[in-house]
């Protein structure tokens, strides 16, 4: 009898263990150094850190929003910030993932809403959109246009897809602007020497590498004209209207327009309940803490974090809300 209780419990363990990647170390996927996401996810690994000693934290740079959701998915990360509208092209495998979907994560929150920053030197002529276009210097073809030299940001980036979707509402194809996949510091040192006339970068307000580089030399932000507005909001329900305010940067001294889109904490579905509800827990407890680290606009609570998130929460996350008397779906 003793023996095969000791194999029934032999055998429950074995299950207990499969059911769950927790071995220890999180993988914390971050997107690039200077953005939001490589400086929210050290400031919050540190938290967590400290929070519970049974676990150690790991940073991994990645490309962004779309690398985060793949790598999520493949389980090769545990932990991962990624843009709203990426992730329901993930889960429907439109978009940038064309037919591939990426399931296998959930939701823990919705943290901060992401600007479309468009940066140029001040000193250029470049004060708008339109302005990044080429001009004729041929009568005779297309092909002598000399268009601006951007940025869209790193490739499988969510900047990269909102840069993508700004230029073709605006009319700016590939025939009327040169591109480059730059991730931010590389953009930032390649508009500080004159290398390329604009980036974007699609991050949370006040971004670090842009702050950086407007102390270094004076730059200016690019506003959406309405027209482009309409047709952007119309092309994803994930995009809304948003203000940078003036001051925000070093030197900046008017308002921009623009589009943002929600960021979201995701987890691995692999991950327990129990992890995830502590790791939800000290999101919301040390709230403040995260605001002053990052320089973010983290107003966190329940409600807003979980207002207008279409995926599925992980259980972990949803057993802490539940506490606070909210109530979320799960797979």
């Amino acid at each position: 009898m003793k023996k095969i209780l000791c194999i029934l419990l032999s055998l429950l363990l074995v299950l207990l263990n499969g059911c769950s990647s927790d071995t220890g170390n999180i993988r914390f996927g971050a997107a690039g150094v200077g953005g939001m996401y490589y400086t929210f996810a050290n400031s919050f690994t540190g938290i967590l850190s400290k929070e519970n000693e049974n676990y150690s934290y790991e940073v991994k740079n990645t490309a962004g929003s779309t690398a985060n959701i793949r790598l999520l998915s493949n389980h090769y990360i545990d932990l991962a910030i990624a843009q709203a509208d990426l992730i329901q092209d993930a889960y429907e495998g439109t978009g940038a993932f064309d037919g591939n979907i990426c399931k296998d994560y959930s939701a823990i929150a919705g943290l901060y809403t992401e600007a479309c920053q468009i940066v140029v030197r001040a000193d250029s002529s470049i004060h708008s959109l339109n302005d990044l276009q080429g001009k004729t210097i041929s009568i005779y073809s297309l092909d002598d246009l000399q268009g601006k030299h951007i940025s869209i940001g790193a490739s499988e980036s969510g900047t990269e897809r909102n840069a993508k979707e700004i230029l073709a509402a605006t009319g700016l194809t590939s025939r009327l602007v040169q591109t480059e996949n730059y991730d931010y510091t590389q953009a930032a040192n390649q508009l500080s020497n004159h290398e390329i006339d604009a980036f974007f970068c699609t991050a949370g307000t006040k971004t670090t590498i842009i702050e950086e580089l407007a102390k270094e030399c004076p730059i200016r932000l690019l506003s959406l004209n309405e027209t482009c507005l309409k047709k952007l909001m119309a092309s994803s329900p994930s995009y809304i209207h948003y203000t940078i305010p003036a001051n925000t940067y070093t030197g900046q001294d008017k308002e921009v327009t623009t589009i943002g889109v929600k960021s979201i904490l995701l987890a691995s579905d692999d991950l327990s309940e129990d992890t995830v509800n502590i790791i939800t827990k000290a999101l919301f407890e040390h709230n403040k803490d995260l605001q002053y680290a990052t320089s973010l606009n983290l107003a966190l609570n329940e409600t807003s974090a979980t207002k207008d998130i279409t995926l599925p929460f992980h259980k972990g996350a949803a057993s802490y809300y539940k506490e606070k008397k909210i109530t979320v779906s799960t797979k």
